[in-house]
């Protein structure tokens, strides 16, 4: 499989690049506004990329979004979006192309935190409201947005398993009254170099079941982007994400 990686010189993108060189996947370029040197090229636009590949892997920020949509409608490519932090003109913009193209996008590229997100509903159903669920969710200091996708993600999780009854509460400050039972309390820490932590709390009278998972390495989200984008190729036009992907590894 070749790759083209969006925001190649990132964090994430090298790290694509690390794992995609040990399970013998080849990136014939990479992306990024700021190029820096890497084992393939690297361009500061789509405009300039001329090799050929069978996926893009998008690890950069929203910015520049219709751009790479654009490029991948051009050439057939499927992508995997893997940013986070998207408004609700980006996802416009990405609905539109899931018209035209292959589109996979994910808070998280974790088989670990999508496994969690099916025990989180699940023990919303079992525990009902006699439980207040709040989720804290950790990363490190150069993240730009908050909550986190995956926090937003378990959120939902836990709102299905509630039937859509409850309200997405962000943090709370001063005298905000007694806590009410249709909230759902989303709390986000930033410091140092944490990768990523989420926990998923259910407080009941005496009782507190906590669900969590530690991210100890970007490596994990890595070789989640690379196997989304390899489930990817050859499948039509239309919205993907890691629950379509988990229903094939069920199989």
């Amino acid at each position: 499989m070749k790759l083209i990686v969006c925001g190649a010189c990132g964090r994430m993108g090298k790290n694509v690049a690390e794992v995609a060189q040990n399970t013998g996947v080849e990136i014939v370029c990479g992306v990024d506004l700021h190029p820096c040197p890497m084992p393939f090229p690297v361009y500061a636009s789509f405009q300039e990329v001329r090799e050929q590949a069978d996926a893009i892997i998008d690890f950069s920020s929203v910015q520049n979004l219709s751009e790479r949509l654009n490029f991948c409608k051009a050439r057939n490519l499927p992508i995997v979006l893997a940013a986070t932090g998207y408004s609700d003109e980006d996802l416009k913009t990405v609905a539109e192309a899931e018209r035209h193209i292959p589109v996979f996008r994910t808070g998280n590229l974790s088989l670990g935190i999508n496994l969690l997100q099916l025990l989180v509903k699940r023990t919303a159903e079992v525990l009902g409201e006699n439980f207040d669920v709040e989720i804290i969710e950790r990363h490190h200091n150069k993240k730009k947005d908050a909550p986190s996708g995956t926090a937003l993600m378990l959120a939902e999780s836990v709102n299905e398993g509630f039937e859509q009854q409850k309200q997405f509460v962000y943090g709370r400050q001063g005298l905000t009254g007694e806590r009410e039972k249709s909230e759902v309390g989303i709390h986000a820490v930033r410091g140092g170099t944490i990768v990523g932590e989420h926990e998923v709390m259910f407080a009941g009278e005496d009782e507190i079941i906590t669900l969590s998972h530690s991210a100890r390495s970007r490596k994990v989200f890595a070789s989640g982007a690379i196997k989304a984008a390899a489930w990817l190729c050859g499948k039509p036009a239309g919205k993907y994400g890691m629950s379509d992907l988990l229903k094939d590894i069920v199989k």
